[in-house]
């Protein structure tokens, strides 16, 4: 069968805040490569001959991410009326292709999964990957039921619900005519529900069922995260990550790479070219580091850790479950958790904890608060609703091209816009928007003083 795979990397992603609102949401970094071009990467590697990625929002931004990259080409959605009017747009009036694997450009999952839901393809006239809900709200989600491995029906955000719909599909050509009737909105809602004005491609699953036409349904066996959130950015990262480092099987030094004998080693190590890890350095897990970085200096990695390319880790920091992007510098005293977009400097003596953006700059003693007073789980604003994440719920989430001055404090659960600052002092108990500068207005006392206070 001739198989051609369509990207939808299109859409405006305004749930993400504060990553998409300067930057296309497909092309935010996870372990250190943009979500769309991994996606590509996958493709490639399970011989997909034909790859189209449709455009719009910050199309340059995709399209810069991806365009190396052999057997790509480009579609622009003009007008953003949602996935299946994205994917009518890339397959076109006229085709040779006989069978159509459409992804969401956001989505993260494993190569072996994506293969095992490509061999599916061609079993029945649709194919629908779904992923086990566990705690997440089912509210939040298109959701699928699922009988003896088909899709029984779909429902948009229900009140209850098992599987939700993953954003990959396969079609046969037979198929297309059921996305050209989608009709433009999700009608298949719990009543009272409030769906928005976009095609959505669960919804031509639904006109098929309600067709009788079988639709299959494969449920992921690994990790899966469609990144549509803040949180979602931080999970998908750490899951990333763990399935990475199972994969070591044993330490692979590359040439010029140096390991230092005074180096406390205790996981398995990938050193990329002329990178070095010095006296004094504790490697409590496993580590995978890119090329020219130095680590070095008494710094403390653990817990598993990824580290980009030309970093410098050193002197006596402490960094936990983390992935580092490239040019990032961790020194004297910083703690860090959680993941760091590209240059990302961290100096001094400071206590780091959630998702911070590209060329942010993270002032002396700023603090992350992970633990409320109430033990709780914080609940976030997302376009005007609240949700408490059963995943990093009390992480921040700064975005990109921030500042924070001396002895910031950043309370469980905030977000920061990008291009802003915390100033010196600040206290910040709320989510900061973009563009903006918060400070401390001080208030002083002056009173005399001096040997007079004491007698004299």
């Amino acid at each position: 069968m001739l198989t051609k795979a369509i990207i939808l990397a299109a859409g405006l992603g305004h749930k993400v805040w504060p990553y998409g609102e300067f930057r296309q949401k497909c092309t935010l970094p996870v372990c250190n490569t943009p979500i769309v071009r991994r996606l590509v990467q996958q493709l490639n590697e399970i011989g997909i001959p034909e790859i189209t990625v449709v455009v719009g929002h910050y199309a340059q931004h995709v399209i810069s991410a991806t365009a190396d990259l052999p057997n790509v080409t480009f579609v622009t959605q003009h007008s953003i009326e949602g996935p299946a009017n994205a994917l009518l747009q890339a397959i076109g009036p006229n085709s040779d292709v006989t069978h159509y694997l459409v992804l969401s450009g956001d989505v993260v999952l494993s190569t072996s999964d994506l293969r095992r839901f490509f061999d599916r393809i061609g079993e029945a006239e649709a194919v629908a990957l779904v992923n086990s809900l566990g705690k997440e709200d089912p509210s939040n989600w298109i959701c699928a039921g699922v009988n003896n491995d088909h899709i029984s029906g779909v429902e948009g955000h229900p009140r209850g619900g098992s599987y939700r719909l993953g954003g990959i599909y396969g079609f046969r050509d037979s198929a297309i005519d059921y996305v050209r009737r989608n009709p433009g909105v999700a009608t298949p809602v719990p009543v009272g529900g409030m769906p928005p004005m976009e095609a959505e491609i669960g919804h031509v699953i639904q006109l098929m069922i309600d067709d009788s036409r079988p639709v299959l349904s494969v449920e992921t066996k690994d990790f899966f995260i469609d990144v549509d959130k803040p949180w979602h950015l931080l999970e998908a990262n750490h899951r990333l990550k763990d399935h990475m480092i199972r994969q070591i099987d044993e330490d692979q030094i590359a040439d010029g790479a140096e390991i230092s004998d005074g180096a406390d080693i205790s996981g398995r190590v990938i050193l990329g070219k002329n990178s070095r890890i010095g006296k004094r350095v504790v490697v409590k897990g496993d580590l995978i580091a890119g090329d020219n970085n130095h680590i070095s200096n008494g710094a403390i990695l653990g817990g598993g850790v990824i580290v980009g390319n030309q970093c410098r880790i050193s002197d006596y920091c402490e960094v936990g479950s983390s992935i580092v992007g490239n040019q990032c510098i961790i020194g004297h005293g910083a703690e860090m958790s959680g993941v760091l977009f590209d240059k990302v400097y961290l100096y001094h003596y400071c206590e780091m904890s959630g998702v911070f953006g590209t060329a942010t700059d993270i002032g002396a003693a700023t603090v992350c608060g992970t633990l409320r007073f109430d033990d709780g789980d914080t609940a976030h604003k997302i376009g005007g609703r609240y949700e408490t994440p059963s995943y990093g719920a009390n992480a921040t989430y700064m975005g990109e091209y921030c500042r924070t001055g001396v002895n910031a404090i950043i309370m469980p659960g905030r977000k920061i816009g990008s291009y802003s600052v915390v100033g010196a002092g600040v206290i910040l108990n709320e989510d900061l928007s973009s563009q903006t500068m918060i400070t401390v207005k001080q208030e002083l006392v002056k009173k005399p003083w001096g040997p007079s206070r004491y007698g004299w």
